[in-house]
Order: structure tokens, then C-alpha cells, then sequence
């Protein structure tokens, strides 16, 4: 077995963001256990067609090329390494290299001629390495540069720089469209071959190029293009993950079958056009159609309930989101409080209001798995007031509370309030000081600890009392409410972790599918949210159901 080597980086000094772009390429590779280019090719795999998406050669070009590689082939190969590097945040690591391909694309603009002239002596040099893995790629570039040096009617001077640039940029351009068109006016009336030629276009960094270059110009015609360039990027479905699921399902079934999207569409009644637009563009596909194809397929009653039962958990993913985005932005905790069930118990806590802004949820501390609740978020997302509000519901209405707040919180404001038996500033709680502080707590008069920051607080001198809590609290009428950051998850010491069996909680901008383990609850990326949007979030109250929320002010 061959050993890992590190890739030779290209000289990239005259371009700092192109640079640190390739660096951090290089890292993610490291941190993968440096795999070769052919494992790389291998995690990415074939399409439907059984060819492989990006070859080996052009993994090894983009890791050691001096240019700026088009932005769909290292989405999908910072994906494969990001997985193979076991990152939390799959899709935030995607972002990030967006965000510095983009710089480097801005820098690649500034510096660079209109159309870069092609270096025959480079390409004669290439022929060897590359072999028999040549790719539609390969050819298609060099089509490009073979119109490139065409000759011209012009009347300009042929050697004047302002000739040669236009004619290198016009022919190049030219060729492309010819090539595109042809090729497309003769596949028009078969979809699956059309489907796989603009497929494997869309892979085509000369088409990219061109398509980017034209954009700077004068706006493009989608219809013309049929692919994704910056012009025609948009926001992932806020139910990608769930709509990924789906598709998978409908595939493992289409395939076993060997239909194409035209063989659907004879089977099903529903267009290959709008099959193909549902998977091209992340959108749900209709119930009806769904059901149309089940019954092609002729699946068994149990496939024929998962695949609805994936179509439903989109739909939900793509109805919460819309609730989240009707939710009202601002309330204050007199307005939400007007509104709370006046017949709930004295540990019924104020969460938040729901998306009729009429509505208010919280967790009532005294049912569930365990007397505790859980309030995550990164920092500024309203963590600190969503405590506060708990505070304030459970001194409403005569329940005790003691407070810990190990850094500065607004929770240390209430430490003078009525029925706040004691407030904790210290990194540490003793073990005497808080078991004495929880004595007179009974199931008629219970006590309720509020605590922010607690991953502070995990190996304090109290911890096996507050583990305590969290199986006895019930008979012993104490709950716990805590608040803490999503991204220490690792961390946890015992009790810390305990706290997630409750399986209820409050989500505020969450950042990472992971951050659903604090509530004991798995969320999918329509859950997530960047940037942090304070006070907005999503609540878990034990019954499978998360509800989107504002938090009152």
C-alpha cells in the first residue's frame, strides 16, 4: 500500500486570496488523512451514467494548478474531504470555501485579461500525465483554444494587443454557444440525453468561464444557459436534508426499475420536465405525484408508507420554515404573559410565543422524562433573556428560584426579586452551601435552579447533587433550567449530559444539525440558521414536535 504524500502547492505569491484559498484546500485534505486523488474521485462517485463525476487528474489540478478552479468542482471535493474529515458542519464548511473562492475570483478579475491566452507548450506537457483519463473537459478547452487562434475578416492590425484580446475573447465565446446549441437543438426531443449532455456542461470549467464572463457583460438568459452560474445561484431549500432523503428513496426505486425521467413520465402522468425541475432545483415534488409513482412501481405497502412518510417530513421542514419567517419579531414578556394559560401549574415556564403571535409555549417543569429544560445558542442569540423569562413566569406566580450565573448575566438583576433564594457568581458551587440552599424544597413548595453559562459549571463541588435532580428532582420538588453554549457538545461532563435525556428545550439560531442533541431531538439543516438572529428560535417540548418561537423582551 502506497504511502500518503503531500501535494507540491502551486507559486501563487502575486495572489494572497487565491493563496490562502489553495492553503486551506491543502489543510482539508490533511486533516482527511491525506487522501490520494483517486480516493478523493472515489468518495465523490459516478453519476447515473456510470462515469465519474470529477476524475483523478482533476482533483490533482485543483490542489496543484496555479488557477482559480471553477467553484461547482471544489464545492463537490470540499464536500468528500470535509466527510472523510469528519467536520460537524458539512454544509458551513461548503460556505466557507464559497466565501474565499469568491475573494479569489474577485482578485482572479482584477488581475487577469479578459480571456487568458491557452500556452500550446502547457497543453503538449499535459498530454502525457493525463493519458487515457482525458475528459469532455480536456477537449472542450481545447476547442475553445483551437477557435481561439481562428483567423479574423478584421480590418485591425492582427498583432495589436486590443486585436488579439477581442479575437481570443470572441472566438472562445462564439465556439462555446455554437458547441451548446447544436448540440442541444439536436437532442431537444429526447430529455435524458439532452439531461445528460447540459449535465456534463455544467461540469465544463470553459462553459463556467464563459458564463461568469458574460454575466460582467449584460444579463444572461437562463433558458439558454439550463445550468448554475453566479448568476443563477440561489439559497439551498431550507429542507435540503430532508429533500436529499427523498430523492435517495425515489432513486433507489427508479433505478431498480432502469426508468429514465421520460419513462416516469409515461409511467406516472407527470411531466420528466417537472421531475427533472424538482431535482435540479431542491424543490418538493407533489404529494399526487409521489403517489402516482408508488403505485408504478408497484411498491410494497411498507415502501409505499416510508417514501410518504419522507414526503411528509420535507413538507414539515418547509412548513416550519415559513412559520419561523411569520413569527412576530418583537413582543414584550407583559404582552406574552397576558396571554399565558391561566389554569397552568407553578412550574409552567414562559418560553415563547408561537407563530400566531397569539400563542405562548413553555415547558412545565413538573410532567416530562426529567424536571429539566434545557435553553442552547450561541452567544449573542438571547440565551441570557430567555432565562430571565423563565425567571420572571416562575416568580410570577410564587415558585421559588435560585439562580447561577457564573459570568456576568441579567439573571444576577434578579437576585433581589422576591422568592430568589440565592444567586451563585462564582465559577464553582459548594456542595454543602447548595445542598442547604435546596433543603426546604418539597413537591408543594418546590424550588426551581436557573443557570446560565453551566458548561462553566460542569465539574463544580455540586454537580452530584444537581445530577441528583435530574433523577429524583420529581419526589424532591427541585427542576433545573440551564442555559449553555450549542457547540460544547464534546465536553459534557455527567450531569451535563444527563440534562439531554429530558428531551426538551429551547433552540435559539441553532448553527449545527448537532445542536439538536441537546434536547434530545434531531433536526434537520431547515433548522439551522446563519446568521445568529437573537431571540428567534425553535422549542421542544418532549412531544416529537418543534415549534418555531420569539422570545419576549
Amino acid at each position: 500500500m502506497a504511502a500518503a504524500q503531500s501535494w507540491k502547492k502551486p507559486n501563487l505569491a502575486n495572489q494572497p486570496f487565491l493563496k490562502k484559498l489553495n492553503d486551506e484546500l491543502h489543510d482539508l485534505r490533511l486533516d482527511a488523512g491525506l487522501l490520494s486523488a483517486r480516493t478523493i474521485r472515489n468518495r465523490i462517485g459516478k453519476d447515473e451514467e456510470g462515469y465519474w463525476i470529477v476524475n483523478h487528474q482533476a482533483v490533482l489540478d485543483i490542489f496543484q494548478k496555479p488557477e482559480l478552479p471553477a467553484w461547482e468542482r471544489l464545492e463537490i471535493i470540499v464536500t468528500a474531504l470535509a466527510e472523510a474529515a469528519r467536520r460537524n458542519d458539512i454544509d458551513g464548511e461548503a460556505a466557507r470555501f464559497k466565501e474565499l473562492w469568491t475573494q479569489a475570483a474577485t482578485e482572479t478579475i482584477t488581475q487577469a485579461p479578459v480571456r487568458p491566452s491557452i500556452d500550446s507548450t502547457d497543453s503538449s506537457s499535459n498530454d502525457e500525465e493525463r493519458g487515457s483519463d482525458e475528459t469532455f473537459d480536456d477537449l472542450f478547452m481545447q476547442d475553445i483554444g483551437d477557435a481561439s487562434q481562428a483567423p479574423t475578416d478584421s480590418t485591425d492590425t492582427p498583432n495589436s494587443p486590443d486585436h488579439i484580446a477581442a479575437e481570443q475573447f470572441n472566438h472562445a465565446e462564439e465556439s462555446l454557444k455554437g458547441l451548446i446549441i447544436n448540440a442541444a437543438q439536436a437532442l431537444w426531443h429526447d430529455k435524458d440525453a439532452l439531461r445528460v449532455f447540459l449535465g456534463v456542461v455544467r461540469r465544463s470549467k470553459g462553459f463556467a468561464n464563459m458564463a461568469n464572463a458574460i454575466e460582467e457583460q449584460r444579463p444572461a438568459n437562463a433558458t439558454f444557459y439550463g445550468v448554475k452560474s453566479r448568476e443563477f445561484e440561489v439559497k439551498p431549500s431550507p429542507a435540503r436534508l430532508e429533500l436529499i432523503r427523498l430523492r435517495n428513496a425515489i432513486d433507489a426505486h427508479r433505478l431498480k426499475w432502469k426508468w429514465s425521467f421520460t419513462s416516469m413520465e409515461e409511467r406516472t402522468g407527470v411531466s420528466a420536465d417537472a421531475w427533472i425541475h424538482w431535482y435540479i432545483h431542491d424543490e418538493l415534488p407533489k404529494r399526487e405525484a409521489l403517489v402516482a409513482f408508488s403505485h408504478a412501481a408497484h411498491l410494497m405497502p411498507e415502501d409505499h408508507i416510508l417514501l410518504l412518510g419522507l414526503w411528509d417530513a420535507a413538507h414539515d421542514a418547509l412548513e416550519r420554515q415559513k412559520r419561523s419567517d411569520i413569527i412576530p419579531s418583537r413582543i414584550s414578556f407583559d404582552e406574552a404573559w397576558a396571554m399565558r394559560d391561566q389554569a397552568a401549574s407553578k412550574l409552567w415556564a414562559l418560553a415563547g410565543v408561537g407563530d400566531d403571535g397569539l400563542t405562548v409555549y413553555g415547558p412545565d417543569l413538573a410532567l416530562g422524562i426529567a424536571p429539566a429544560f434545557v435553553v442552547a445558542g450561541p452567544t449573542g442569540s438571547g440565551r441570557s433573556t430567555a432565562l430571565v423569562n423563565i425567571s420572571r413566569s416562575l416568580l410570577k406566580v410564587g415558585t421559588r428560584v435560585v439562580l447561577a450565573a457564573p459570568r456576568p448575566s441579567p439573571l444576577r438583576e434578579l437576585a433581589d426579586r422576591d422568592g430568589v433564594v440565592a444567586c451563585f457568581v462564582g465559577d464553582d458551587i459548594g456542595h454543602d452551601e447548595f445542598k442547604e440552599t435546596l433543603s426546604t424544597a418539597s413537591s408543594e413548595e418546590p424550588i426551581v435552579v436557573v443557570m446560565d453559562d453551566a458548561e462553566i459549571l460542569g465539574k463544580c463541588d455540586a454537580r452530584r447533587l444537581l445530577s441528583d435532580v435530574l433523577r429524583r428532582g420529581f419526589d424532591k420538588g427541585v427542576a433545573l433550567v440551564l442555559g449553555r453554549e450549542e457547540d460544547d457538545l464534546q465536553s459534557s461532563s455527567y450531569w451535563l449530559h444527563e440534562v439531554q435525556k429530558a428531551h426538551r428545550g429551547l433552540l435559539l439560531s441553532p448553527q449545527t444539525q448537532n445542536a439538536g442533541d441537546l434536547i434530545g431531538l434531531k433536526i434537520g439543516s431547515s433548522i439551522t440558521s446563519s446568521p445568529v438572529m437573537p431571540g428567534r428560535g425553535w422549542l421542544h417540548l418532549g412531544d416529537g414536535r418543534i415549534l418555531a418561537v420569539t422570545v419576549p423582551y
